[in-house]
């Protein structure tokens, strides 16, 4: 399987009867996934339809969607209320009887409310549900669109996350090779350590000294943190290459990376290696900036 990006933007277009319609979908990263739909009335029922489709293609991101709908104009009718004209007609001739009136002139009549009635076309059922059949295959094709532009996405990202893996796996044999953790420079500097502490000290205390010996020794020892990143190196490269929503186990191995290289700056106490893991603990950062994209 291929990585996915969260992010994507899709459109796509359809027609049914008088209607045309327009849906935009657009995905941005989230924790998890969530389909916020925007309908016109009369469409509410694709929301479901959408929600169901979006869930089946989609693990992560929160996605945008909004349909458009327009309706052709269509011709309408308009008539005479012969009832109302009629009543106008017989006011007007009483009106006439008793005063001296002109006659109602046809601008006069049309003019007044109720003599002509517009009627809109009323809607056609059967077309209506057409039209929101056609909403929804309209609604797959942006989906398809969507998902394929997040792979894009995603074959990118993993182009650059290998690179990152790469970068620690170098970086990691460089501090494995320091001169800093050769066996005689950690004996060096335990000598040295050892010596300072026995000129600071009142009296000479064996069980002490012995015990800031080891100290010193497991403090200059990184062998464990290394093993472990060269473990989740060789983890982050399968998950990579495996594919398909495993955003969150590379986040949390971004997490585990983080922690080791830490470890590593804290106990380093030469500068070579110290330089090294703090050049590390940037290509982690930038590795972690990255999966937070994936799905």
């Amino acid at each position: 399987m291929a990585l996915s990006s969260m992010t994507g933007f899709a459109r796509s277009h359809g027609a049914s009867g008088p209607y045309t319609f327009e849906w935009e979908l657009k995905s941005v990263n989230a924790k998890g996934f969530d389909l916020r739909v925007r309908l016109p009335q009369g469409f509410d029922e694709l929301e479901a339809y959408a929600k169901k489709r979006a869930a089946e293609l989609l693990s992560r991101g929160t996605v945008y969607a909004n349909l458009t709908v327009k309706r052709a104009n269509a011709a309408t009718s308009v008539r005479v209320n012969e009832d109302v004209l009629n009543a106008v007609l017989k006011a007007a001739s009483v009106i006439a009887g008793k005063v001296d009136a002109v006659a109602p002139s046809v601008d006069g009549l049309l003019a007044i409310k109720g003599v002509i009635e517009v009627a809109e076309p009323e809607g056609d059922e059967e077309e209506d549900k057409a039209a929101r059949a056609a909403a929804a295959d309209a609604f797959d094709k942006a989906l398809a669109e969507l998902v394929e532009m997040r792979k894009r996405e995603g074959t990118s990202l993993g182009q650059i996350l290998t690179q990152r893996v790469d970068e620690v796996e170098v970086l990691a044999k460089k501090a494995e090779a320091a001169p800093g953790r050769k066996p005689e420079a950690i004996r060096a500097r335990l000598a040295e350590q050892i010596a300072t502490l026995l000129d600071t000290s009142d009296r000479f205390d064996s069980d002490r000294l012995m015990q800031e010996a080891i100290l010193i020794a497991t403090r200059a020892d990184i062998r464990e943190e290394l093993d472990r990143i060269a473990s989740h190196i060789a983890q982050a490269r399968e998950l990579i290459g495996k594919g398909g929503p495993v955003g969150r186990k590379l986040d949390f191995l971004a997490q585990e990376f983080h922690r080791e290289v830490n470890t590593c700056c804290s106990k380093s106490n030469d500068i070579e290696l110290t330089n090294t893991g703090l050049a590390m603990k940037n290509v982690v950062e930038q590795f972690r900036e990255q999966v937070q994209n994936l799905e």
